[in-house]
């Protein structure tokens, strides 16, 4: 179970790529704009989180 948790920051990395696009999308005015500007906030939000989280509940041996 803990080896795919080294694959989140990858896939999170992918969604905020097409998030990314979508909102290019969007500012072509091809999607509206209020449902890509908070998918894409919200998967830098995810992917920035994968990237600096921590395993602070350890057991002190």
């Amino acid at each position: 179970m803990r080896r795919i948790y080294r694959f989140y920051p990858i896939l999170f990395i992918t969604l905020t790529v097409f998030a990314f696009f979508l909102n290019l999308l969007g500012l072509m005015k091809l999607i509206p704009l209020f449902i890509t500007l908070p998918l894409f906030f919200l998967s830098i939000y995810v992917t920035l989180h994968s990237l600096t989280q921590r395993n602070v509940y350890r057991r002190f041996r």
